[in-house]
């Protein structure tokens, strides 16, 4: 995840991230006596529901105030500041679970690498981040808001990959794709402020050009384009897709040539 999180304000408004992924907790399965690492473990919820089925926890996450508040719940011994480009583990853990988290890390292929270094033969890893398409209407609003304020479109600082661009990560980097779902989820806002509250929370590189006395015209400029996609009578929704996944670690060495010549579009060796 980003650095900069404002993890009291992350847990009492934007709770949905963890809220809805439920039932990834139960596609992961764990199980009594397993070990799971979660990999961007946030504030710590999911980390404490996989927990309380008794497997045990390891919690990463690369911000620390997110860390500090999965800390007052899991302790002090269970939760790493890490970064899931580069993190590593003292041993070999049973399943790598992962939620809204993948997307902020831009080199999937390194993270891959690291999940796959982390996990023995055999174990899965389990997985929800936004895919292709997510957040287009948002983009498209604040980039249009920005043009009609004379500044450069912000390039998105996010990693949203179609399900053939993230299943051939996976299968390079020494996993077997067991399952891929992508679809939408639209996803509603909670508290008066709608889209610029999620632009407040989650969209500061997008914004970072902005001056600070022209930031609240541009947001409310892109609030007034995105409304009749994104707001109703009940409120703001975000356009959220989802992409899913549960890969299967193999035996075998990860293809890492390979991987770069697919990536670069040689499929000729």
């Amino acid at each position: 995840m980003t650095a900069g999180w404002d993890a009291d304000r992350y847990q009492r408004q934007f709770g949905f991230v963890s809220g809805m992924a439920g039932d990834l907790v139960e596609l992961l399965g764990p199980r009594p006596g397993e070990v799971v690492c979660d990999l961007g473990c946030g504030t710590g919820e999911l980390a404490v529901a996989i927990a309380a089925t008794g497997a045990r926890v390891l919690a990463l996450d690369s911000d620390p105030a997110m860390v500090a508040a999965a800390r007052r719940r899991l302790g002090e011994d269970r939760v790493l500041l890490a970064d899931g480009h580069a993190f590593t583990l003292a041993e070999p853990v049973d399943a790598v679970f992962s939620n809204a988290a993948l997307h902020w890390m831009p080199r999937p292929a390194e993270v891959i690498g690291r999940v796959r270094a982390a996990l023995r033969p055999g174990g899965r890893f389990v997985a929800e981040l936004g895919g292709a398409g997510n957040i287009d209407a948002i983009l498209d609003a604040l980039g249009t808001a920005m043009a009609e304020a004379g500044l450069p479109t912000p390039a998105c600082p996010w990693y949203f990959p179609t399900p053939a661009q993230y299943a051939t990560l996976l299968e390079a980097g020494g996993f077997r794709v067991a399952m891929m779902e992508h679809f939408p989820r639209a996803t509603p806002l909670a508290g008066p402020g709608g889209l610029a509250d999620w632009l407040a929370m989650f969209g500061g590189q997008l914004t970072a050009a902005v001056p600070a006395a022209a930031l609240a015209g541009v947001v409310a400029r892109a609030g007034g384009l995105a409304a009749p996609q994104l707001r109703d009578d009940d409120g703001w929704v975000a356009d959220y897709w989802r992409l899913r996944f549960v890969a299967v670690a193999g035996a075998g060495t990860p293809r890492p040539a390979k991987l770069h010549r697919q990536m670069a579009g040689d499929r000729g060796r």
